[in-house]
């Protein structure tokens, strides 16, 4: 019998998502995917590069995103439920971050690799 396929442990060393998953990229690219892999491989080790991740996404993208707790509509909820019961209603504030926050989060990583890898563009 097989583990289920998790992609918490993939890719693999090969770059492989499972049995038959691969890299699918032209291979004129795969030199700047190699190297891009291998300063990718560095800067994850670096605790340096984490330092200054964390510090952009604390203090340019805003995270961890502020919590609002939501009074009213969990009042409203609470007196619909049974007495004792009933959720706090809270709204994570994703809105808040430069452009949403999925866009920011991914970019700021890719603007530190390119910066520390020598580009000058990125396309993101």
């Amino acid at each position: 019998m097989t583990a289920p396929n998790s992609y918490r442990a993939q890719p693999d060393e090969r770059g492989h998502f499972g049995q038959f998953g691969g890299r699918y990229v032209a291979e004129t690219l795969m030199p700047l995917i190699l190297d891009l892999e291998a300063h990718y491989r560095a800067a994850k080790q670096d605790p340096a590069f984490q330092l200054e991740f964390d510090d952009l996404m604390k203090h340019f993208v805003g995270r961890p995103s502020p919590l609002y707790y939501a009074e009213r509509l969990t009042a409203h909820y609470r007196a619909l439920a049974a007495p004792g019961k009933g959720a706090k209603i809270y709204f994570k504030r994703e809105e808040l971050n430069h452009t949403g926050a999925h866009k920011i989060n991914n970019c700021i990583g890719q603007i530190l690799l390119a910066i520390r890898m020598g580009k000058t563009r990125i396309i993101a």
